[in-house]
């Protein structure tokens, strides 16, 4: 009963938005233009999607739990206070009609929810990105540009020395040709979960990288504050979360969100029992785990 009567609060909230008597002030780009800015800049990015969103609430996640200080900081990052580090957002405020049906009512029921955090917290001033160029195929009704979409993604790294800054279990590329347009591929491997209680290590090893690597972090909410650092710090960095996942779905043509064998996988000699050679040579930092 309480998730009828959920579904059809956050239906009358969507329609009203549709009927414009509810205003929306927030601007997000289409995935094709995200995408485009990303090739053809040199601006870096940082993602939020619901989980950013329920920290920045002071609540927790599977993967974070939230302090003020964090929270604090997610509210000063979606404000999107610098011109050259991109800021992205779901792209639900003027609709959700391309979506498949079980993320339309996922979305419509996260703009019920957190509407007035978007209203208070961002910034009516900028066009924010679209956090579905990492999130570029389950969710969508219609399959039929994702392949251009990814064949462009890649072409962000090709000819870059990569620094692939991630989890434990979360084997970016691994089995895949995700990278295969990149020069190199260097990994620092971090916490899984709760990785902002090494966020100083966590830095200092990314800083021990010259200027001209390329940053691909895929770190939760760590990842925000990773990145905010070395794009201050004159790195580009990109926030790239799942989209190792989504390309993985991509490539078998899922149509439910089915776990990787990969994610089940953790530590030195459960990798190389896997088979995961090139990825344990690509490895060349640990920060806070074994």
């Amino acid at each position: 009963m309480k998730e009828k009567i959920k579904e059809i609060l956050s239906n009358i909230v969507y329609w009203m938005y549709q009927k414009h008597i509810l205003k929306n002030q927030i601007k997000v780009q289409s995935v094709d233009e995200t995408i485009e800015e990303l090739v053809h800049t040199d601006k870096s990015l940082v993602r939020f999607g619901d989980g950013e969103i329920i920290v920045l609430k002071g609540s927790n996640i599977k993967l974070q739990q939230t302090t003020e200080e964090i929270s604090d900081g997610l509210k000063r990052i979606i404000a999107y206070p610098y011109d050259g580090l991109m800021v992205s957002l779901q792209g639900i405020f003027d609709g959700v009609e391309d979506y498949q049906e079980q993320s339309r009512k996922f979305w419509k029921e996260h703009l019920f929810f957190c509407r007035k955090i978007y209203k208070k917290y961002c910034n009516p001033e900028r066009i924010y990105a679209n956090t579905s160029f990492s999130r570029f195929y389950y969710v969508f009704e219609d399959k039929e540009p994702c392949k251009g979409w990814i064949e462009k993604i890649r072409q962000i790294w090709k000819g870059k020395n990569l620094v692939v800054v991630e989890g434990t279990k979360t084997h970016n590329g691994v089995g895949n040709d995700l990278f295969e347009p990149a020069e190199s591929v260097e990994r620092i491997i971090c916490p899984s979960s709760n990785a902002m209680r090494v966020f100083d290590d966590i830095v200092r090893a990314c800083t021990a990288y010259p200027k001209d690597r390329l940053f691909l972090l895929s770190l939760g909410v760590t990842a925000k504050f990773v990145a905010e650092a070395l794009f201050l710090k004159g790195y580009r960095v990109i926030d790239i979360g799942n989209l190792d996942m989504e390309y993985e779905w991509f490539l078998h043509k899922s149509e439910k969100k089915v776990p990787l064998p990969k994610h089940g996988i953790e530590g030195i000699e459960a990798n190389r029992e896997a088979g995961y050679t090139e990825y344990l040579m690509q490895v060349k930092n640990r920060v806070g785990v074994e």
